[in-house]
């Protein structure tokens, strides 16, 4: 190849590398999306807390101090009882007894101080005419203390006996549901150990929940205005997602929030007329919103995350300023304004209560703003949009 070829060729090549630097990209085309009007509207909604359904009594049924073999169940599993019903008997024949030793000793002790008591009385009067010896009249009226403390102690071994004899027999505390039994007949009892059963009232049953201590006022205002609060504030979902027929009252807030978690246990109570509340049994509280104001209700697909922090795009019919340059590599650049066009501008939002698929946003955007609501991973802080589909108003995520 000889030289003139070879220059040819390299200018040539500048020139297209030139013309190629000079060529402008294309400009993307504008993002088709649907918007959504903002507009503040009356809304109801639930705060939502997991809860544990309790017994506002519930005691495990043992037997005190006596051991044995249990001789009776008289109580159905699961049944209703009420105060005073005899549930368990234990073997008794140890324990009658040994009431019945301690009745006749106290029978030997009564009657040791009888005849105490008339030794000391024939003294009493023979050392009134200084008929007996001093030390004589002294020890009768010893023995008849002696007699008479001998009785005392009697007494309460007596009273001991008995006691024992009933714990044999074991009734109901008060009136409830006891559980199934976790011992048999002929099974060998320990006092104070085995536990027998447990009973615990039914109607009506306790709702525990933990709330954040930000929220520890809101409740409290619940509670020193239960009568003025409406019949609905406080309702409970069941584990099958049903509701439970009936609101209930908040009854008690804890003493103390706990420092390791920032909460702090609140108690409500529900009627449990028909028993469908067991204890243990999870469910949800939902607490009801009694804010009247309207709020600003958008689709929560709107809600872009980012760093923890909350975004939503509104779309403006503006320009947009862009920074060009007039020459390639020239220093100075110049300002050119494009004709107004509908573009997405990011805002930071707060927001406040998920309510279904909708959110509930308090500060950020105001009514009549219109929201992107589609189309969002493929637009940024700025983006062309064009409406590619109908408005939506906030008659579509309306709560009830």
């Amino acid at each position: 190849m000889n030289r003139v070829t070879r220059y040819g060729i390299i200018v040539l090549s500048a020139t297209g590398l030139f013309s190629c630097q000079q060529k402008k990209p294309a400009a993307n085309p504008p993002t088709p999306v649907n918007l959504y009007t903002v507009e503040s509207q009356e809304v109801r909604y639930y705060d939502k807390y997991p809860s544990t359904v309790q017994a506002l009594n519930q005691v495990n049924i043992v037997p005190t101090t006596i051991q044995g073999y249990v001789t009776a169940i008289l109580a159905h599993d699961g049944s209703d009882v009420h105060k005073g019903q005899l549930l368990y008997e234990i073997d008794k024949r140890i324990y009658q007894a040994a009431y019945d030793q301690a009745q006749a000793n106290l029978k030997v002790a009564q009657a040791n101080q009888v005849q105490q008591q008339q030794d000391a009385d024939r003294y009493v009067y023979l050392n009134k005419y200084n008929a007996v010896a001093k030390q004589a009249y002294d020890h009768a009226l010893v023995a008849l203390e002696t007699a008479k403390s001998q009785t005392k102690a009697a007494e309460e071994v007596v009273k001991t006996a008995k006691t024992n004899l009933n714990f044999a027999s074991i009734y109901a505390p008060f009136d409830g549901t006891i559980g199934i039994s976790a011992v048999r007949l002929g099974t060998v009892v320990v006092g104070g150990q085995t536990i027998l059963n447990t009973i615990s009232t039914n109607d009506p049953m306790a709702v525990d929940f933990l709330v954040n201590e930000k929220e520890l006022m809101s409740f409290e205002r619940f509670k020193a205005d239960n009568k003025a609060m409406p019949d609905s504030l406080f309702t409970l979902q069941l584990p099958d997602n049903s509701l439970f027929p009936y609101p209930g009252k908040i009854s008690v807030i804890d003493r103390a929030v706990d420092p390791q978690t920032g909460t702090i246990r609140v108690r409500l109570v529900f009627p449990n007329p028909k028993h469908l509340l067991k204890v243990g049994m999870s469910c949800v509280v939902r607490v009801r919103n009694v804010e009247t104001t309207p709020q600003m209700v958008v689709p929560g697909k709107a809600v872009i995350e980012q760093m923890g922090e909350y975004f939503l795009y509104v779309a403006k019919d503006t320009a947009i300023v862009q920074k060009t340059t007039n020459e390639p590599g020239a220093a100075k650049e110049q300002d050119t304004v494009n004709k107004p066009r509908w573009h997405a501008i990011q805002k930071k939002v707060k927001l406040g209560q998920t309510i279904g698929a909708n959110m509930i946003v308090l500060s950020g955007v105001k009514d009549g703003d219109q929201i992107i609501i589609d189309g969002l991973q493929s637009i940024h802080d700025g983006s062309l949009i064009s409406i590619g589909g109908k408005k939506h108003g906030a008659d579509s995520t309306k709560m009830k």
